[in-house]
Formats: C-alpha cells, sequence, structure tokens
C-alpha cells in the first residue's frame, strides 16, 4: 500500500496495513475479530477479499481465511468499531451478509512471525525474480534479481497489485529514466526500476518503518546511491525538485483519486502514470479521474479481481 489496505496471498497470517497506521511496537494489544460472512458459494471469496480491503480502513493489519469467512487483528488503540459497521452496511456486494464477533487476541507479534518465516522466490513474467535472501531461487535463474528484507512494510510481490506493477516496469524503457515511488513500501517498485536501467528513484511514504525499510533495501541491492526515500504523504512532492518520466502508485483507490493530481504535477511530458492497489470495479472511477487530468490511457491488466492502469501524459 504499499502498506495501504490490501491482502496479501491467503491461507497464512500476512500483514495488511492502512494508510493512516501509527508505527507499530511489540507492546501494542490486539483485538481478534470474527467475521461471518452469508455469501453464494461463487461470490465467498470475493467477498473475503473485498472485506478485508474494506477493513483496513477500520485499522486492521493481519487477515486469514475461515471456512466461515475471514478472522482479523486490528490493534486496540486503532479500532474504529463506528467506521467498521459503516463499512459493512455500504458493502458492494448485496446479496451477502456479514457480521463480527471482537474478543482479546493472543500476545503476539504477527509482524515478526512474517519476517521469520519470509516468502518463497517471485519470478514474474520469467525475467525477474523477487526473494528474501534465505529462500534462494534454485532451477530458476532470471536475468534481474531482487532481495526484500521486509520490515513491516508492504511490497515482497507476492501480492498481485505487485506483480502486476513490476510486470509493467518489465515492459517499459527505463534507462535514463527519472522514477517517483509513492507510497513506496519496501521500496520494492524502484528498487526493480533501478535495476531495469532507470537512472534515479525518489520514494515516499507515510510511514517511518516502510520509508527505513525501503532505504535499507535499496542498499542490499546496492542501489542506494541513486535512491531517496521520503517519510510524509504526497504533500511532500511540493519539496521535491523536478519531474519524472515514470511515476508508480500502488496505493488504494481512494488515496488515488485523491493524490493523482499531485503525480500528474509531477510528470513530465510523455511520461508513463502506472497504478495499482485496487479492484477491477474501481476501473472507471479511475479512468475518469486520469481523463480529467489529460492522462490517455494506454493498457490495463488483471490478476483475480486486483487490476492495474497505465496512462501517458502527453
Amino acid at each position: 500500500m504499499q502498506r495501504y489496505g490490501k491482502t496479501l496471498k491467503r491461507g497464512r497470517i500476512f500483514p495488511i496495513f492502512s494508510n493512516f497506521a501509527d508505527k507499530i511496537n511489540n507492546d501494542m494489544k490486539y483485538y481478534e475479530v470474527i467475521f461471518t460472512i452469508e455469501a453464494p458459494e461463487e461470490l465467498m471469496q470475493d467477498a473475503r477479499d473485498i472485506l478485508s480491503a474494506l477493513s483496513g480502513e477500520a485499522g486492521f493489519e493481519t487477515f486469514e481465511d475461515t471456512p466461515e469467512g475471514v478472522k482479523g487483528y486490528v490493534q486496540q488503540a486503532l479500532f474504529d468499531e463506528s467506521l467498521l459497521h459503516q463499512l459493512i452496511g455500504e458493502f458492494p456486494l448485496p446479496s451477502c451478509n456479514i457480521s463480527f464477533n471482537v474478543d482479546e487476541a493472543e500476545d503476539k507479534d504477527w509482524n515478526e512471525q512474517w519476517e521469520q518465516e519470509g516468502f518463497e522466490p517471485i519470478v514474474v513474467n520469467d525475467r525477474l525474480v523477487i526473494h528474501d535472501g534465505r529462500h534462494l531461487p534454485s532451477d530458476i535463474c532470471p536475468q534481474t534479481s531482487i532481495e526484500i528484507d521486509a520490515h513491516l512494510a508492504f511490497g515482497t510481490g507476492t501480492h498481485e497489485t505487485t506483480r502486476m506493477m513490476v510486470s509493467q516496469l518489465l515492459d517499459t524503457r527505463l534507462e535514463n529514466c527519472r522514477v517517483l515511488d509513492c507510497g513506496t513500501g519496501t521500496g520494492i517498485l524502484a528498487i526493480a526500476a533501478l535495476k531495469l536501467g532507470a537512472s534515479d528513484a525518489v520514494g515516499y511514504d507515510i510511514d517511518e518503518w516502510s520509508a527505513d525499510n525501503a532505504r535499507h533495501n535499496a542498499v542490499i541491492n546496492m542501489v542506494d546511491a541513486k535512491f531517496q526515500s521520503l517519510l510524509g504523504d504526497a504533500s511532500i512532492l511540493k519539496e521535491v525538485e523536478g519531474t519524472f518520466d515514470v511515476v508508480l502508485a500502488n496505493i488504494n483507490r481512494n488515496i488515488l483519486l485523491n493524490d493523482m493530481e499531485a503525480f500528474v504535477e509531477k510528470m513530465a511530458p510523455h511520461s508513463t502514470l502506472l497504478l495499482s492497489g485496487f479492484y477491477q470495479q474501481d476501473i472507471p472511477l479511475l479512468e475518469e479521474k486520469a481523463q480529467m487530468l489529460g492522462l490517455t490511457k494506454k493498457a490495463q491488466q488483471h490478476d483475480g479481481d486486483w487490476a492495474c492502469l497505465r496512462f501517458e501524459k502527453i
């Protein structure tokens, strides 16, 4: 998002972070929330995914699927129960009925569990591999390799949106291009761009852990001399000099709609804007906003219910 309200790989517990989440520490107390979903069988997984994405706005950080729905975890200090009721009341699948029960969770550092377990190597388009430095690729050796040490930050390649953004980068001419990575998370997209030929990259994130982790990952990938990681939201772009040839934003729909004008102001003529972090049903809203800002749609990509859009500034 990208620690911005996106659910990662299902079946295990993975982090999901709200855009406005405070810095997490090991002393935080959590609620365990059991969501029960009544839905047609063919809509059950869609309902789980949408519910998880929406609940991130109410403070939730981690989710796992259950036979009856979803189990979520949220810091007690950040839980916005009234907003959760509102989001469920406006749930976009009218044939689904959702209820939930809140209990105190067992003390456990979910983020430490994620960091210790890591992730298996992820190969994108047979041309780039993302790994955690412990689970190394064996028989597959793509041309480009990226190591990501994820400390409380979104962006390892396990999520569909990250893979689509990397796939789009692989099909983008990046030689001598200047890249802006909005909501940088682990820095994975900026690092990928630099390894694929970009001249320099600037990333920013509202979360201090992410900004620091992005710098760390730039160092271990030996691109830190070309990468600047900033702490802040889109307003920080007013302090960034110059324009960019490629702008990347893998964030949730509402933030994309709110910040797209700021992105466009930093785009050079004939530059590219790559967006993801939203569902296929959100495409018309984003297309309308982009058109208002003078952008031309060049491509779109889908992975499951998730989508990715490419625009060009003339």
